[in-house]
């Protein structure tokens, strides 16, 4: 089932309580590939890069057979870059420095042997870049996921709103659905978006788990696994998605059920990806790895119970 990944490929600089790094591989479109890369061998990446991207980082992405004939390099361009800075709790940051440099003028070219494929996953880009490679495929796919951002819903909210009228599955925050519904209750915000167009929602809430709502009012929480140390949570989000669309990529399942287990799966990848900086622990897990940290899930959730009587 062939996966395409629409999403930034850049380098981000970062700093946490535990540490700071270089620039380093970071961008949505590399997480969200690595992760889904780990359940099927059919990624394709629509992205964009400057000349000074290196060797080794475009050897890290070609060692999870991705597919890179959508990621065009520009010829004396610079890198899309992002500088953080966490602060202690780690849940909140501040932005350093965002330069766009070649996404500023990012304009997908899908190409052919794209087109038909099954599974789209839509990273946090502009709305209107997002729609520009739904309408270039020959069919519909079967799954199409939308991850965004308040950035968007400030400045684009008209555009926005138009997208996420046009696929699957929503992926967002618990802030930016409060902000996106005008609700505070999340099952109320929930309720809302739905009524925008996706089937499901997703809403994530970090260190607090996850929430998956679909238009029938089915709900299901995934909490998160409790970590000793969190090094880095740059790109977890992306790496929750990456899992999640995988998952359902390779099971070949969009039922309620099975979205609940790639949620998990999804959520454990995530818990992995943050113990380390950047994408150093998710880049080269091995399948015992990925399958502990499944098995620490199902632990944590499970329990038998008999009701009063």
């Amino acid at each position: 089932m062939s996966l395409v990944i629409v999403g930034t490929v850049a380098f981000d600089k970062i700093e946490t309580p535990f540490g700071k790094t270089d620039k380093i591989l970071g961008g949505a479109a590399t997480y969200i590939g690595i992760a889904s890369s780990y359940f099927t061998d059919q990624v394709k990446v629509v992205s964009i890069i400057g000349e000074d991207f290196p060797e080794e980082y475009t050897k890290i992405i070609t060692d999870h057979k991705m597919d890179i004939e959508g990621i065009h390099q520009v010829n004396g361009g610079k890198t899309f870059f992002w500088e953080g800075k966490y602060h202690t709790d780690m849940n909140s940051r501040d932005t350093l420095a965002t330069e766009l440099n070649v996404l500023a003028d990012f304009d997908p070219v899908v190409p052919e042997s794209y087109k038909d494929c099954e599974f789209l996953m839509l990273g946090n880009l502009d709305p209107t870049v997002q729609r520009k490679v739904l309408t270039q495929l020959k069919n519909r796919p079967k799954l199409v996921v939308l991850d965004t951002m308040n950035f968007w819903m400030d400045i684009a909210l008209g555009s926005l709103l138009e997208t996420i009228s046009m696929v699957d599955v929503l992926t967002i925050n618990d802030e930016e659905a409060r902000q996106l519904s005008g609700e505070y209750s999340l099952v109320k915000a929930a309720r809302k978006i739905l009524t925008m167009g996706p089937k499901y929602l997703i809403i994530k809430k970090g260190e607090h788990g996850a929430l998956l709502f679909d238009q029938k009012e089915n709900c299901f929480f995934a909490p998160a696994l409790p970590l000793e140390e969190v090094f880095d949570p740059t790109g977890a989000g992306d790496t929750f998605a990456g899992g999640f669309i995988g998952y359902l990529a390779k099971t070949k399942d969009l039922s309620f059920d099975n979205m609940k287990r790639a949620i998990i799966y999804g959520s454990a990848l995530a818990s992995l990806t943050v113990e380390k900086f950047g994408t150093d622990k998710i880049a080269y897990l091995s399948e015992e790895a990925i399958n502990t940290r499944i098995e620490n899930f199902k632990s944590l959730v499970e329990v038998d119970i008999q009701l009063i009587e």
